[in-house]
């Protein structure tokens, strides 16, 4: 499911110190991204965060996948 994480995680400085968070909530990425590293589905992060949907939580992933991308110039 292709998601634009830009659609839904925002930094501000006046909210968590500036981390990446859940547009509307005070959910950091990082939060999220721990619950998946534990093992836990999509579905069980919904359970604890009800006001969560499912294009939040990949848009948490799509987040990190652009983070680890580097470019080596050699």
């Amino acid at each position: 499911m292709p998601v634009n994480w830009r659609e839904h995680i925002i930094s501000t400085p006046d909210v968590l110190r500036g981390k990446p968070r859940i547009k509307g909530t005070r959910i950091p990425v990082s939060l999220i991204l721990g619950y998946l590293a534990s093992g836990n589905t999509v579905e069980q992060i919904i359970q604890e965060f009800p006001d969560l949907v499912k294009e939040q939580i990949y848009a948490c992933l799509d987040y990190a996948r652009d983070l680890s991308y580097f470019e080596t110039v050699a």
